[in-house]
């Protein structure tokens, strides 16, 4: 029988400050190996087995939400942390390709404007080809070079924490929260740049999604002007939204948001920095989170043509 097989689970210990006071010593001790279990533990055992895997944790976990033993958030997040120990840096990274970076000879215009577009507080910096990265860039200290032109770029690099792509993510958290860091870039068993995974990544596979200022609780008013004319569109935005704000005749009744829509069109969920042509405008993804698109950044394009016309074509 299973609850046979498995150690005593009873038995408890009190505070020290309550044991030192009445001298109360534990009335079931641990036991020395090779100590028998009485018949009352194995009674215990018997009546109330204890879960033998993760699977059936999460099961007494979810009971306990049905019981209203504890709340469906608690519960959650209480999955959240046993599934993250089996998870590694290579299962949250965003992939190299896809990663946003800044070039060390950039000029000050195009980091900004980086900045901007992406929404990001943190860069990876890259000297010459992409995988040679050789810092951090905080988008804070780039306004230093506002102030103080004359001021070296690389001054400015923090430097860039790299782990492998088997770094169990309980490890990195706990990496994370020493040593301050909320970024780092992943490689792999050649040492080649694999992704880069931060701290919201980490914590967001035991909270669920963090929203952040950058995020639109109000999906009909997710479209925003960007510094350079384009437009950041949320991509749960509604279809109605997106034809108000930029005169578009996309249709209402198939679909509820536009990111469905450019899904439906292009026949697949795209990929960060994929754009498509849509109706008369370019929807190019700035962030997906969870399979989904999260920001798009739209402009129109060159040729208007009728935005009846909902041919998609992706680059």
């Amino acid at each position: 029988m299973r609850a046979c097989r498995r150690g005593a689970r009873v038995g408890y210990s009190l505070p020290p400050a309550i044991t030192d006071t009445f001298a109360v010593s534990d009335p079931h001790p641990p036991r020395a190996p090779g100590e028998k279990r009485s018949i009352f533990d194995r009674l215990v055992e018997f009546v109330v087995p204890g879960p033998d895997s993760k699977d059936e944790l999460i099961e007494a976990l979810a009971d306990a939400e049905k019981r209203e033993l504890i709340e469906p958030e608690s519960r959650a997040m209480l999955e959240g942390v046993i599934r993250m120990a089996d998870m590694t840096a290579g299962d949250v990274m965003v992939a190299a390709p896809r990663m946003d970076m800044a070039d060390i000879e950039a000029p000050y215009d195009e980091l900004l404007a980086l900045v901007i577009d992406t929404g990001h507080s943190r860069f990876p910096v890259y000297e010459g080809k992409r995988e040679n990265i050789i810092g951090i860039l905080m988008a804070k200290d780039l306004l230093k070079l506002q102030r103080a032109p004359e001021l070296n770029l690389r001054t400015l690099l923090r430097p860039a924490v790299f782990v492998p792509e088997s770094k169990r993510l309980n490890e990195l958290l706990r990496d994370f929260r020493s040593n301050r860091n909320h970024l780092a870039v992943v490689i792999d068993e050649f040492g080649n740049t694999a992704g880069l995974i931060t701290i919201e990544d980490v914590l967001e596979e035991i909270v669920g999604e963090i929203e952040d200022e950058f995020d639109e609780k109000d999906a009909e008013g997710a479209v925003y002007t960007l510094a350079d004319g384009t437009h950041r569109v949320a991509g749960d935005a509604s279809i109605a939204s997106v034809n108000e704000a930029f005169g578009a005749r996309y249709p209402e009744a198939e679909f509820d948001t536009i990111g469905g829509l450019v899904a439906h069109e292009l026949g697949r969920v795209p990929r960060r920095g994929e754009a498509v042509e849509l109706g008369g405008l370019r929807f190019t993804v700035m962030l997906t989170r969870g399979g989904a698109v999260r920001w798009y950044r739209v402009a129109r394009l060159a040729t208007d043509s009728e935005h009846g016309d909902l041919s998609a074509d992706a680059d």
